[in-house]
């Protein structure tokens, strides 16, 4: 959820509400367009939101310790990255109203 969340504070930054998580992933590919995003982070999105949609709405769940371990630290990375986004954004829009 870390992920949607940080992913959703670009789309508010540009005025966009979103609930869906595919959506949110769409959304990141207009910063791949302006090459303001890499778009390895649209495929880690994309991941994640299957892994857990599988784990939201599934009976089983047969993680290992090991993937947990690495689906927080992905998390920890894509926060950071989106944070740089956000900074870059926030720098840009600022310069716009001057």
């Amino acid at each position: 959820m870390s992920i949607f969340h940080a992913a959703r504070a670009i789309l508010f930054i540009d005025g966009v509400r979103e609930k869906s998580h595919y959506c949110v992933g769409m959304y990141l590919e207009k910063y791949v367009e302006q090459g303001l995003l890499e778009k390895h982070w649209v495929m880690i999105f994309d991941r994640m939101r299957s892994i857990r949609h599988a784990d939201q709405y599934s009976f089983y769940s047969t993680h290992t310790t090991e993937e947990i371990q690495s689906y927080i630290d992905t998390a920890k990375e894509f926060v950071e990255r989106m944070k740089k986004l956000l900074k870059s954004c926030i720098g840009s829009k600022l310069k716009n109203t001057k």
